[in-house]
């Protein structure tokens, strides 16, 4: 029988979990350097060049990318199964990845100086797009119906994704592979410079949340119940995704398209930390850090000298999950 835990103890362990994760994590690789030399570079100064290279210029930011992630795959799949009191939504099934992916495709034609703004705001107004057809399509409807949310959800995810593969189909062979491979989800493009781009967003996503952890409380019981205490339920949700349409789009325009992580997580989550929006979120996202950063880990370690794309580990877990899910319910 599952119980709820205590939340700081529980949140305690968690960090720990995360600290642990970030740190093993990084001797796992094509070249082997022992965790000697890991917390040698981290705590003090790493012996060779070629560590600081490899662990600090490669890994570091790798490893921090694939928690930041998950972190916010998680975290935009418990806001929106929350926001919709829905068990089934996620940014996957939304259509927002594949909006995000559009955006960001779209954006491999701009001239090379602007690529580095143009992709996240591509991403951003492509996940935006989503949203709004998802929206429009349930505007008078019920959101707790789930099947009008899910069946909105796969046609704007199978539309877009169809026009962004109409794209490809006309683009340069070579530039076609390396965006297909990017759509299939990967850590490999990991850089300072796309962290410092990614970071601020999730975080002041994560902070609006968490402002609004309250409202979101009283959604879940009923739209009646939060009207009742004066909260503008349609405004409440649009604001919800939004923030999970931002954290989504930087994401995918940075880690390419990542499915399930947001369906899987806050299940697993829920049943110990409650249903409460505050310390899903947190919870959420600490745990689907950890899984992003280990499943990176699988992905680039289980060939030798191949790295599988995130997306089709992350695709034949979720799936199997989503399915015992369905059952289960």
């Amino acid at each position: 029988m599952k119980t709820k835990l205590a939340f700081f103890p529980a949140l305690i362990i968690l960090t720990l979990l995360v600290l642990m994760s970030l740190i093993l994590s990084m001797g796992f690789g094509t070249a082997e350097l022992g965790y000697q030399a890991v917390w040698q570079c981290l705590t003090d100064e790493c012996q060779r060049n070629i560590y600081q290279t490899i662990l600090i210029d490669i890994r570091l930011p790798r490893v921090l990318m694939g928690f930041l992630a998950g972190f916010a795959l998680a975290a935009a799949g418990a806001l929106m199964q929350n926001v919709t009191r829905n068990p089934l939504a996620d940014p996957y099934l939304f259509g927002i990845v594949a909006g995000a992916g559009l955006g960001a495709t779209v954006s491999q034609f701009l001239p090379e100086p602007l690529q580095a703004f143009g992709l996240p705001l591509s991403a951003f107004i492509g996940a935006l797009f989503a949203v709004a057809i998802v929206v429009m399509v349930l505007m008078h409807s019920n959101w707790r119906r789930i099947e009008h949310l899910l069946l909105a959800g796969v046609a704007v995810s199978f539309l877009l994704s169809a026009l962004t593969n109409f794209i490809l189909y006309f683009g340069d062979a070579f530039e076609t592979n390396r965006v297909i491979f990017w759509l299939m989800g990967s850590l490999a493009r990991s850089d300072y410079q796309s962290l410092m781009w990614t970071l601020p967003v999730v975080t002041i996503g994560c902070f609006i949340a968490l402002l609004y952890s309250r409202q979101l409380d009283a959604l879940l019981l009923s739209d009646e119940s939060a009207k009742t205490l004066g909260i503008n339920v349609n405004q409440l949700r649009l604001i919800i995704l939004v923030v999970c349409a931002a954290m989504t789009a930087v994401i995918v325009s940075y880690c390419g398209g990542i499915s399930f992580v947001g369906l899987m997580i806050p299940h697993i989550v829920r049943p110990f930390f409650g249903l409460t929006n505050a310390k899903l979120l947190v919870a959420s996202g600490l745990l689907g850090g950890c899984f992003l950063v280990w499943v990176d880990v699988v992905s680039r370690t289980i060939l030798t000298g191949q790295e599988i794309p995130l997306g089709v580990i992350t695709s034949v877990i979720g799936s199997v999950f989503f399915l015992f899910l369905m059952r289960k319910m």
